[in-house]
């Protein structure tokens, strides 16, 4: 009897938390080790489920970096990275569509509708979703010379967001489930940072969460230390200082764009711990870094 008093001031301690994001959208970027993990795996597919039921409007934006990874290699071909961006050639574009669409979203999808949810997978492509253009980063000299023009390849960067479909989905109780492709106006398509895809669908969606699943605890300082909450300014200082670096810059930097753009929280947390959604949504604790203007 104790063990299930215990169980039921759990769910009391929840029921703050269930009616402050009842009929809200909460954008998740779903990636890393919760994606490779037989465990994990299902039991993010539960919590998303879960979340579902009890009023909230779950969209996920999933990644696939290591699943490309093993395909590229076993085409002999090596990947490359600047600034935590994949560089895409075109053949390397091909095997991202191919992977992302073709294999990872379907079986995120599966998952969740295996396990009692109702997904469905989209890409940028289907209805528009995910408008896009050609990314081009700059890279300083320590002369007086302009700065170097780097050439990504077929990356993009968003342009648009076309929501109809999510809503469609939404109003039927779907769980749109996003590989992070988008369309240029040439029809071309584009490999995009999964961070940066979850964070413009939270913008548009004006969601009340972003939560952006990694493999590390947060965000952390120069000691190599969690930082339980941040600033977009006190993330410039990091930015600066060279303590954010990687593939963490570009989380950081959706955060603060969807932030600037009207969602009302952001997080960065741990995947690897077993129900991390739901720590982050349903307890006063929570997990991870928690990012705010």
């Amino acid at each position: 009897m104790k063990e299930s008093i215990e169980k039921a001031k759990i769910l009391i301690e929840s029921l703050p938390y269930i009616r402050k994001f009842f009929n809200k959208t909460v954008v998740i970027k779903y990636g890393g080790h919760a994606m490779v993990d037989e465990e994990l795996k299902k039991n993010f597919a539960l919590d998303i489920i879960l979340m579902k039921y009890i009023g909230i409007n779950p969209v996920i934006v999933h990644g696939g970096g290591p699943q490309i990874n093993r395909v590229l290699e076993k085409m002999q071909i090596k990947p490359s990275y600047i600034e935590g961006m994949r560089v895409t050639d075109t053949e390397t574009m091909d095997v991202v569509e191919m992977v992302l669409v073709g294999k990872v979203n379907k079986e995120i999808v599966g998952l969740i509708n295996h396990h009692g949810g109702k997904a469905v997978g989209l890409s940028g492509r289907d209805g528009n979703l995910i408008m896009a253009k050609k990314m081009t980063i700059q890279k300083s000299q320590v002369t007086d010379a302009p700065p170097e023009l780097i050439d990504l390849g077929r990356v993009g960067e968003v342009t648009q967001v076309n929501p109809d479909i999510l809503q469609t989905l939404d109003v039927q109780d779907f769980i749109p489930v996003i590989a992070p492709v988008g369309v240029g106006e040439d029809n071309f398509s584009y490999n995009i940072n999964a961070d940066l895809v979850a964070g413009a669908v939270a913008e548009h969606l004006k969601a009340a969460k972003l939560i952006l699943l990694t493999d590390v605890v947060g965000v952390l300082d120069k000691n190599s230390k969690l930082i339980p909450s941040l600033s977009s300014a006190e993330i410039d200082k990091l930015l600066a200082s060279g303590a954010i670096a990687g593939g963490m810059i570009p989380k950081v930097k959706c955060c603060q764009a969807a932030l600037t753009a009207g969602v009302v929280k952001t997080h960065i947390i741990d995947g690897r711990v077993e129900h991390a959604i739901l720590l982050e949504m349903f307890t006063r604790e929570g997990v991870g870094t928690e990012i705010v203007l």
